[in-house]
C-alpha cells in the first residue's frame, strides 16, 4: 500500500506536467486545474494499485487525456486546437519566436500530430514511452511527429518571410 509520503513522492510530483499537459487539451485554465485536482484523487484513491504499474506518470497521463477527451465531449467539442495560427502573431512588431508562438503552432496541427509533438518536443518523451501512451506503433510515432515537425517550420518559415517584407 502506497501511504502519504510515497504518493507525495511519486505521483504529486507530476502535478505541474500533468497540468501542462491538460491545458494543451482545454480551453481554461481553471479546467485544467480542475481536472488535474481530479485527476490527484482518483490516483490517491486508487493508490493501493498504482506500485504494480510499469509507468505511473504514463498512466496518469493517459487519464488526463481520457478525461480531457471526455470534457472536450460534453462541452460540445469545443477545444482551442480549432483555431488557426492566430491574426495577433501578424500584428506583432517582430515575430517573437518564443515557445508560446511555437504552442501556438502546435495547438493548430492535427490532434495526433500535437500530441505527439507536445509529448517529444516540449516535454520530451521518448518515442517508445509516446507510443506507449497513445496507442501509436513506434514508426506512427515518428511519421506524424516528422509531420507535424514539418507543417510548424513551413509555417514559422511563412511568418518570418511575412516579416522580411514588411521590414524590407
Amino acid at each position: 500500500m502506497m501511504n502519504q509520503e510515497t504518493f507525495k513522492a511519486t505521483v504529486f510530483v507530476l502535478k505541474d506536467k500533468l497540468y501542462r499537459f491538460a491545458n494543451r487539451f482545454l480551453e481554461h485554465q481553471e479546467d485544467a486545474y480542475d481536472l488535474v485536482q481530479e485527476v490527484m484523487l482518483k490516483l490517491w484513491e486508487q493508490r493501493g494499485q498504482l506500485t504494480q504499474l510499469k509507468s505511473v506518470e504514463g498512466f496518469a497521463m493517459q487519464m488526463v487525456r481520457n478525461m480531457a477527451y471526455n470534457r472536450i465531449d460534453r462541452l460540445g467539442r469545443q477545444a482551442k486546437y480549432l483555431s488557426q495560427l492566430p491574426p495577433d502573431i501578424q500584428r506583432e512588431e517582430y515575430p517573437s519566436l518564443t515557445r508560446e508562438l511555437v504552442l501556438k503552432m502546435i495547438d493548430a496541427l492535427p490532434e495526433k500530430q500535437r500530441l505527439v509533438m507536445y509529448l517529444r518536443d516540449i516535454e520530451e518523451y521518448e518515442v517508445a514511452d509516446i507510443a506507449e501512451l497513445t496507442n501509436l506503433e513506434e514508426n506512427a510515432v515518428r511519421v506524424n511527429l516528422s509531420r507535424a515537425r514539418n507543417t510548424v517550420k513551413v509555417n514559422l518559415t511563412k511568418v518570418f518571410d511575412y516579416e522580411k517584407r514588411r521590414i524590407g
